[in-house]
């Protein structure tokens, strides 16, 4: 076989031949069809995509030289900081005067120093040496092939023959993974299930799981996804950081639990059932109730449950500063990657109160109205709130949010239980004491959030006798102690809170 410079084309050493995938094939096979109708070619692909593999097969073919990033580091070893460009032309010019046909791996790298970085003194001026290079190659007969990421110089774009390397599917899963862990431990994975729980891996990634995992007989498909989400899958919460909690922790609120685990959980865990009846999660879920009724306790529970696959908005994000959306664009681009996934955003009501974040307002309702893209249409926007009235209305309206659940108040069963789980790391003798009837009936009204605390300020005021040597009371009466004063706080922030309201100015709501 002749190369394009008529002669065989170059080799080099390489550790090892890839075959490329299906979707790298397509993106070959698009290429090589168009080398004998024109001069500039370009092949687009995310990272990890596998280019610098198409672009090998393609030399192979075409013969030439292959240009790395590593000549061009090495053009610039003698050369001033600023002589980007210059070199830069100086070193593919001379590769083309040479050679019939240059093949250039990783465009973009340059191209986003000098390009497009607003802090290079001389951004955009690549654009000159590549306008030139391209009319040198065409007016010379020359083939130049070049890969980048998607985004490509204007100077080549509006000349070139184009390959896209697609988004991988499970065949690519499995060409990609049998190159690394042979036949034997290869064919024993379910790729279409991996694909299902991570479909957005890419080459560079399957490769490092591959070889992390080593073939072997305790290679299945469960061992590859809990590999993945222990090892790549990566959520914006550091869950040591979070209160080991389960909504079985939850009490009183059993149809909100059986909303969460019927229309989030199960299309998440069950790839089985998610598979057979084309199961997924809410795409917009509002979770309301009073203060203290549990809805932070969902996102724990939730964080811990589903781990790579939950990601977190809370009060660390404050809008109006110069860096939230930047966090929101980062948790939304994770999310997406990790798809399906969840966003929870922590006391949205709190967000949008002022009725002026109109940014992150729009940008939620084309996540909900699933217009971006496809994997953002299998990220589930799970939203909190106190007060539905602060959220902009077409936020809420039917359509947007498929899923309404609301957190309340206890009933008796509920904080019986409640007191009880709180109690029991207490000693046996200081918890039997406890007339648990009366607590619960004094107790109505109240929160999960403040059966928890008058629990522990119980224990101080029991632990305040007792270190000054008072008349020690059974325990029951210092619970009831604990919600009186609870109670007497209550009517002074209601007290507070009326006062501050009236000299609140009004605030417009989001609007449609």
């Amino acid at each position: 076989m002749m190369s394009v410079d008529g002669q065989s084309p170059a080799t080099e050493m390489r550790p090892m031949t890839i075959q490329p995938c299906p979707a790298q094939q397509r993106a070959l096979d698009s290429l090589r069809a168009a080398l004998s109708r024109g001069n500039i070619f370009t092949l687009h692909g995310g990272a990890g995509s596998g280019k610098t593999t198409v672009l090998r097969e393609l030399h192979r073919v075409t013969g030439g030289v292959f240009l790395t990033m590593k000549g061009f580091v090495d053009a610039m070893r003698s050369r001033h900081p600023l002589a980007m460009e210059e070199t830069f032309e100086q070193w593919v010019t001379e590769a083309l005067t040479a050679h019939n046909c240059v093949l250039l791996d990783d465009l973009n790298l340059i191209s986003d120093v000098a390009g497009g970085c607003g802090g290079y003194p001389r951004s955009g001026f690549l654009e000159a040496p590549l306008t030139a290079l391209v009319a040198y190659a065409v007016g010379a007969g020359k083939k130049l092939l070049v890969a980048c990421n998607h985004h490509c110089s204007t100077a080549i774009r509006h000349r070139s023959y184009d390959g896209h390397i697609g988004e991988f599917e499970p065949a690519d899963y499995e060409c990609l993974c049998r190159a690394y862990l042979g036949d034997g431990s290869a064919g024993r994975l379910d790729y279409a299930r991996i694909h299902r729980f991570a479909p957005n891996l890419d080459a560079h990634q399957l490769k490092w799981v591959a070889v992390s995992l080593q073939p072997g007989e305790g290679l299945d498909t469960q061992r590859f996804i809990d590999f993945l989400l222990s090892n790549h899958l990566i959520s914006n919460v550091d869950l040591g950081e979070v209160q080991k909690v389960t909504l079985r922790d939850l009490h009183g609120v059993d149809d909100v639990i059986r909303g969460l685990e019927t229309n989030i959980i199960l299309p998440l865990e069950n790839d089985a059932l998610a598979t057979e009846f084309q199961l997924k999660p809410k795409r917009g879920v509002l979770l309301v109730g009073p203060p203290g009724t549990g809805k932070t306790t969902v996102g724990r529970a939730l964080a811990h449950r589903l781990k790579s696959k939950f990601f977190l908005v809370d009060g660390t994000f404050i809008s109006g500063t110069s860096a939230f959306y930047g966090r929101i664009h980062h948790v939304f681009e994770m999310a997406k990657r990790n798809a399906p996934s969840i966003i929870f955003i922590d006391d949205s009501d709190a967000i949008f109160e002022s009725g002026e974040e109109l940014g992150l307002y729009r940008y939620l309702l084309t996540m909900l109205d699933g217009l971006e893209s496809e994997s953002a249409g299998r990220v589930c926007v799970m939203m909190t709130a106190m007060d539905v009235g602060h959220l902009p209305p077409a936020l809420i309206r039917s359509g947007r949010i498929e899923l309404w659940l609301e957190m309340h108040l206890p009933d008796e069963q509920a904080r019986a239980a409640i007191l009880s789980q709180c109690l029991r790391p207490l000693p046996p003798a200081f918890r039997e004491g406890v007339d648990m009837d009366r607590v619960v009936a004094v107790t109505e009204g109240l929160t999960g959030a403040d059966l928890k605390r008058l629990v522990e300020d119980g224990k101080n005021l029991f632990a305040y006798d007792k270190a000054h040597g008072l008349r020690l009371r059974p325990l029951t009466a210092y619970l009831c102690a604990a919600v009186e004063e609870l109670r007497a706080n209550r009517e002074r922030y209601a007290e507070a809170e009326a006062a501050a309201r009236q000299q609140r100015p009004s605030r417009a709501v989001g609007c449609e």
